[in-house]
């Protein structure tokens, strides 16, 4: 399963100008605890994804609200010469193809 079938909600966004973080929402109690446990899901295998290392990854559980907030280091400053997502819009992709 893909973390895109087991999250309702998977999307990325801005943190400012040096991170992005990767929303996570689950609707039920079970695929939020799937997510955790999984081997997968991991911050060395996030970094792999992303190409950043592992240390730069936070992985930020809010277990009342069923959400996991992924925060990655941006490649290039919002808003650069090289930025290509001023947004950070388009980050969940690897994520979100992520096999849990």
């Amino acid at each position: 399963m893909k973390l895109y079938d087991a999250a309702f909600v998977c999307r990325s966004k801005n943190a400012g100008p040096f991170q992005v973080t990767v929303d996570l929402m689950f609707e039920t109690r079970e695929m939020y605890d799937k997510v955790l446990k999984s081997s997968s899901f991991t911050a060395e295998k996030i970094g792999e994804l992303y190409h950043v290392p592992s240390e730069k990854i936070a992985i930020k559980t809010f277990e009342r609200i069923l959400t996991i907030k992924v925060v990655l280091p941006r490649i290039s400053s919002s808003g650069s010469l090289q930025d290509m997502d001023v947004y950070g819009s388009q980050q969940h992709f690897p994520l979100g193809s992520l096999e849990i």
